[in-house]
């Protein structure tokens, strides 16, 4: 089974390494801050080997959907947990995030000059 969540990326983790029986493996860990009525809550998504590429520094504080898998497993007694995110999109921002896209550049001859001696009906 699959989920989605929206929310920020506030932190993103070193990466580890290591070995195992199966080979070397890397592993990235980041934060995402999720809305959540009056508190946000945070979570911690992971990424293994390849996808570690998935994520990039320049996208902290960026808006991002990210597919994960939860993944449950026991060792020696004790049950870890694991949230596996598989796929991420970037939201694009819109007007009402604070991001503006700047006016267009004006031409001189876009603004008709007022003649010394004529009303240009402006109160200033």
């Amino acid at each position: 089974m699959s989920f989605k969540v929206k929310g920020r990326l506030v932190d993103i983790l070193p990466i580890q390494t290591g070995s195992s029986a199966r080979g070397e493996w890397k592993k990235l860990d980041f934060v995402l801050e999720v809305p959540d009525d009056q508190f946000p809550k945070k979570i911690c998504f992971t990424l293994f080997n390849d996808k570690t590429e998935m994520i990039r520094e320049s996208d902290k504080n960026s808006e991002l959907e990210v597919s994960f898998n939860l993944e449950g497993r026991e060792y020696n007694g004790k049950w870890y947990h694991n949230v596996n995110a598989f796929k991420i999109d970037r939201q694009e921002k819109t007007a009402g995030t604070g991001h503006q896209t700047p006016p267009p550049p004006y031409n001189e001859d876009d603004f008709m000059p007022v003649k010394e001696g004529e009303n240009d009906d402006l109160p200033f």
